[in-house]
């Protein structure tokens, strides 16, 4: 099993020595933010992307 403490090791040795905190902090927040973003769509399912065209066209003006 692979713990949070493996998987933010992971990501600094993917950064730059030379990073920032803040950069570290972007990541971290991204990482989260996609994998939030999975976790709701395989609990609330996804849209095609004709669906959602199709759903939008009447806001959308030509």
């Amino acid at each position: 099993m692979v713990t949070a403490k493996d998987e933010v090791r992971s990501l600094l040795d993917q950064l730059p020595e030379d990073c920032s905190l803040e950069d570290i902090q972007y990541h971290l927040y991204v990482v989260e933010k996609i994998r939030r973003g999975i976790r709701r769509a395989e609990s609330e399912g996804v849209h095609s992307q004709k669906e959602v065209e199709k759903r939008f066209s009447r806001w959308i003006s030509e």
